[in-house]
């Protein structure tokens, strides 16, 4: 069903708005359920899973969409949480405990390679940026902070997928839209899933090109101090200025860099 024929039914079945403290607490199940899908939503899906009528939940997902706070896409009318959720996200990770600890660790990681870096953490499968410093000879990229870039074809979705535990980590790749956006892009469970356990085995992601022509980046996790990878940090550069002893130089420190987060992360109550 598409979204014009969504909003048809739900405007059919309700003339009036959603409103009330009542109602906005089932926009908060609604954004709660899409939030905890290890992928995307069907309408179908969403209304088994929501405690609401269907004709409620065509209006809620309606009104959430039209707000950006959801987004409809794909053939099968699917939703994912949207940029504008996102981008209002971002405000709070601006004064997160992990940006702030993180901070000077990446400016000491931009100030030793002169690249650019990059701080993000997962979102319903995806990668959200929240930090982002750039060096003295600007690339122009693709990247911005609240922005969200996919976890398979960069290097700090790949680093964050190999701190995943292996069951944990099928079902994620289960759920990804393997899609193409270069040649070098990994677009196969089978292969991305040897990518991230050569990932794992070396301590860094390493994005060959696979988001962006002519950009590389490596990066690396970040864990709590329950184990867990709760985001990554990473290095770009334009493919010019990256060569093996680059690569090991950048390799070596988003490691460090990673760790030393790690560490710093570790120690908050």
């Amino acid at each position: 069903m598409g979204l014009s024929e969504l909003q048809d039914e739900a405007d059919e079945r309700a003339p009036t708005h959603v409103q009330g403290a009542a109602s906005f607490s089932k926009f908060i199940v609604v954004l709660q359920i899409i939030a905890d899908a290890p992928g995307t939503l069907d309408i179908a899906q969403l209304t088994k899973r929501a405690p609401f009528p269907r004709g409620t939940v065509y209006r809620l997902v309606s009104a959430l969409v039209a707000e950006g706070l959801v987004t409809h896409s794909g053939e099968g009318g699917t939703f994912r949480l949207g940029p504008r959720l996102l981008q209002l996200a971002a405000k709070t990770w601006e004064d997160s405990d992990l940006r702030t600890i993180a901070r000077d660790f990446l400016e000491s990681l931009r100030d030793a390679t002169d690249e650019a870096v990059h701080l993000a953490v997962p979102s319903n499968n995806r990668m959200v940026y929240i930090d982002k410093l750039v060096g003295s000879s600007r690339v122009q990229m693709k990247t911005s902070i609240g922005g969200q870039v996919e976890l398979h074809s960069t290097s700090v979705g790949k680093a964050w997928l190999s701190g995943l535990p292996d069951q944990r980590l099928l079902e994620v790749i289960k759920s990804l839209d393997l899609r193409r956006h270069t040649a070098n892009t990994f677009t196969t469970p089978e292969a991305l899933f040897d990518e991230l356990k050569r990932t794992r085995e070396q301590g860094f992601a390493f994005d060959d090109e696979e988001n962006e022509p002519d950009i590389r980046c490596l990066g690396s996790p970040i864990f709590n101090r329950s184990g867990e990878p709760v985001g990554a940090v990473s290095i770009s550069m334009p493919v010019y200025r990256h060569d093996a002893r680059r690569h090991e130089l950048c390799a070596r420190l988003v490691r460090q860099t990673a760790q030393k987060i790690s560490t710093e992360l570790s120690r908050m109550v």
